[in-house]
């Protein structure tokens, strides 16, 4: 898996105005609308269930908020860099301003969790981090992300 296959380069965006974590999730759901299809309400509404099972905000200014949900065929992402770092209730206590979202169908057992490996194990890279902060334009964060992926083949 690659994440060339999950992340389109329309599902990557700069964000300013999240003032909530809410507000937050409804900017990565309308991205996953636009360029999956998926329903930006329900989306919303599975990783709210999701984030009420514990904080999917890592640490490092990292949160990888995920969700199953009925309708999606394969597992897709969305990438979110915040332009003022967002309080998330991250296992550091510290504000998030890099956000990964994965969505995967219901019934996508292994896949699911080989996806959120991946972009844990790229998003814990403190190098792609550093570039990713460095940059603003979704194509350059697009590349950052999906470049390398030999090394990171799950």
């Amino acid at each position: 898996m690659e994440l060339s296959s999950i992340l389109k380069s329309s599902a990557v965006k700069v964000v300013s105005n999240a003032s909530s974590k809410k507000r937050m999730f409804q900017d990565l759901c309308d991205v996953a609308e636009a360029s999956y299809g998926i329903p930006a309400r329900d989306a919303v509404e599975a990783l709210l269930e999701r984030e009420s099972l514990g904080p999917t905000g890592v640490g490092n200014g990292i949160a990888l908020p995920h969700a199953r949900m009925e309708g999606i065929d394969r597992v897709v992402g969305v990438f979110l860099k915040m332009d003022k770092p967002l309080e998330f209730e991250s296992v550091d206590r510290k504000p998030v301003d890099l956000v990964f979202a994965l969505f995967a169908p219901v019934d996508s057992g292994v896949e699911h969790l080989k996806a959120l490996a991946l972009v844990s194990r790229t998003m814990r890279d403190p190098a792609i981090c550093a570039k990713l902060r460095a940059n603003d334009a979704p194509s350059v964060l697009h590349a950052i992300l999906i470049s390398d992926q030999g090394a990171q083949a799950a």
